[in-house]
């Protein structure tokens, strides 16, 4: 296991490597494989930058967020106009349906509704809006629920981890009980994690992924 203060400096120089956020704003803690980050950064887009970049690091088993996002008071948006930004962002995206999800905006926090049959564009609202200028924060709360009634077939998600590179597929355990996947097993970064919950959502049918997959080193 890498030790408390060697991930923290991994951490912060990964952070640093990533040019659209300025290092000195993020504050990193690390203990147990567990990173902290805090500090406060002037864009939506810049706190999941550090977000991502942190989740790469070798050694980062879970993520910890209280990066606080403040535009200061000459770049903040009412609710209004911010809602009518959103709503042009979203409507110019091809892969977005423009009748399924709701949108509400309270204090820069935008809160997303409604249902959509695959994971990719539940994830495609947020990430065409995520450089908006006044957007505070995120709640995504768009449930997914196929079109298809395709059996969800566990052979398909086994393979489709084997074919990625970045995944020891051997340690991976791969459960289907109608619609929903369930992951269990050893992986050696949360980045594995999280592809491996990314590839079983991509399976035809597919309504809810359970990923179980503890992260070891």
């Amino acid at each position: 296991m890498i030790d408390n203060l060697k991930l923290q400096q991994n951490v912060q120089n990964a952070i640093q490597w990533e040019p659209s956020v300025n290092a000195s704003d993020i504050g990193v803690r690390a203990h147990d494989g567990v990173v902290t980050l805090s500090g406060t950064v002037n864009s939506y887009a810049r706190k999941i930058n550090a977000e991502n970049a942190a989740k790469k690091v070798k050694g980062v088993k879970a993520l910890a967020e209280d990066i606080i996002v403040d535009f200061g008071n000459s770049l903040n948006k009412d609710d209004t106009k911010l809602a009518k930004s959103v709503l042009k962002s979203y409507q110019r995206s091809d892969e977005i349906p423009d009748d399924k999800v709701k949108i509400t905006v309270e204090n820069g926090w935008v809160n997303l509704e409604g249902q959509v049959a695959w994971k990719y564009q539940k994830d495609e609202f947020q990430d065409t809006i995520k450089n908006i200028r006044g957007i505070k924060g995120v709640n995504n709360l768009i449930t997914v629920e196929s079109d298809s009634i395709d059996i969800l077939e566990r052979k398909e998600v086994e393979n489709a981890l084997t074919r990625n590179w970045s995944i020891d597929a051997e340690g991976v355990k791969v459960n289907v009980t109608n619609n929903t996947v369930k992951l269990t097993g050893l992986v050696h970064s949360l980045y594995q994690k999280e592809e491996a919950g990314r590839l079983a959502w991509n399976a035809k049918g597919v309504w809810t992924v359970e990923n179980d997959l503890a992260v070891v080193y």
